[in-house]
């Protein structure tokens, strides 16, 4: 079998100019029973909760990057917080990182990019049945085209396209959100429930066809200000979600199914919007049995703006009093064979899941079945415990 069980040092994860990066985060600390929020500083993690108890209240605060040049307690180094985040030698007496979020809402936009609206096309048109995808794929690939990716959702041409692939007998819910007026967006995961750097994420045992969805993710506040981003994986099984969309919750939130991190990164002057929207996200999986696939996700292939589809989220129409967090979505849908010809990529335990971007770090995850992995006990109810009894409320 191959060793995919790896050490990782913290050059491995940081974006490539992190000495110029704002990188927020959450530490639990065995010591406190509980998670707080920090800030990396050259090679240590500093306790900044007496800024803010979570991350939630301190994307509220005003002029934030100035509010943290201040003087705080370090935690621990980052490298000894890595090392003990990784599943395979945590040691539950030591600090160790998490989801870099906690009370926010954790949201995710679909069908964003052309290639992997094709691919949702195709999982409808299977009816979950991964032994029919492939020449699915050829059919409406012949039939579509590759006009798709010109197309501005919502305006006149995308209208008239729909007339046409309407009279082609191939529109699908997933072309109406993907050049539709309105973009589609759901509940990932509950507040409290993703996971972290390190940490073995899960996959519904009833699920035969998955695959990760390696992502940028925008953190908004209360405010729909977005005040910076991080790395996801937004699981995804296949078949479940292609059998019905009515089974989008089962596909998408199931015992860690959702990982962000490894950090915050905060808009300052070094970072902005404008990195977002011309970011490439690499993926990596590796499996045991010495499988590899790779891909490259661009956003700059994105069908609608970050900012549209922030705005879709939350305004006068939806609130997030305790802000939200967004994935925008990926065009990363694979199609690599593993295995039996024909029935394309699929998750197996062990498989080592890196997500990549230059100017976000690197978010490594291992896969495993929802109901082998630890079960989330520590929710919202047990933070304000936590907090309220370390005199933090």
């Amino acid at each position: 079998m191959t060793n995919v069980k790896t050490a990782m040092a913290s050059n491995d994860i940081l974006p490539a100019d992190y000495q110029q990066a704002c990188l927020i985060g959450r530490v639990w600390e065995p010591e406190k029973a509980g998670p707080t929020p920090v800030l990396l500083r050259q090679d240590t993690l500093f306790d900044i909760s007496s800024l803010a108890p979570t991350v939630s209240e301190l994307m509220e605060l005003d002029d934030l990057p100035a509010k943290l040049s201040g003087s705080f307690n370090p935690v621990c180094t980052l490298d000894a917080a890595l090392k003990n985040s990784l599943h395979f030698q945590h040691d539950s007496k030591q600090p160790s990182l998490l989801s870099p979020i906690d009370l926010q809402a954790i949201k995710a936009s679909g069908v964003t990019f052309a290639a992997s609206m094709l691919e949702r096309v195709i999982e409808e048109r299977a009816a979950g049945d991964l032994n029919r995808a492939e020449s699915l794929r050829k059919e409406i690939t012949d039939v579509i085209g590759n006009e798709l990716s010109a197309i501005k959702p919502g305006s006149d041409s995308a209208m008239k396209l729909k007339t046409v692939l309407i009279e082609k007998g191939v529109w699908s819910q997933y072309l109406e959100v993907g050049i539709g007026p309105f973009a589609e967006i759901f509940s990932k995961s509950q507040p409290m429930s993703s996971l972290g750097l390190g940490a073995e994420l899960g996959l519904h045992p009833a699920s035969e066809w998955n695959n990760p969805e390696p992502e940028v993710v925008l953190v908004v506040n209360s405010k729909a200000q977005i005040r910076g981003a991080t790395l996801g994986n937004d699981v995804n099984l296949r078949d479940i979600e292609g059998r019905s969309a009515l089974l989008l919750g089962k596909a998408k939130d199931n015992n860690g199914s959702c990982a962000l991190g490894p950090f915050i990164r905060l808009f300052d002057e070094q970072f902005s919007l404008a990195d977002i929207k011309s970011a490439d996200i690499a993926l990596k999986v590796e499996g045991e049995d010495g499988f590899v696939m790779q891909g490259l996700s661009s956003m700059s292939k994105i069908s609608r703006s970050p900012e549209d589809l922030v705005a879709q989220t939350i305004g006068d129409f939806h609130q997030y009093p305790d802000g939200l967090v967004l994935f925008l979505g990926t065009m990363f849908a694979p199609v690599d064979e593993r295995g039996e010809a024909g029935k394309g990529f699929s998750h197996k335990p062990g498989d080592k899941v890196s997500i990549s971007s230059g100017k976000l770090g690197t978010l490594v995850n291992w896969m495993n079945r929802s109901d082998a992995i630890p079960a989330w006990t520590f929710g919202t109810r047990a933070l304000i415990k936590n907090l309220a009894a370390r005199g933090l409320l």
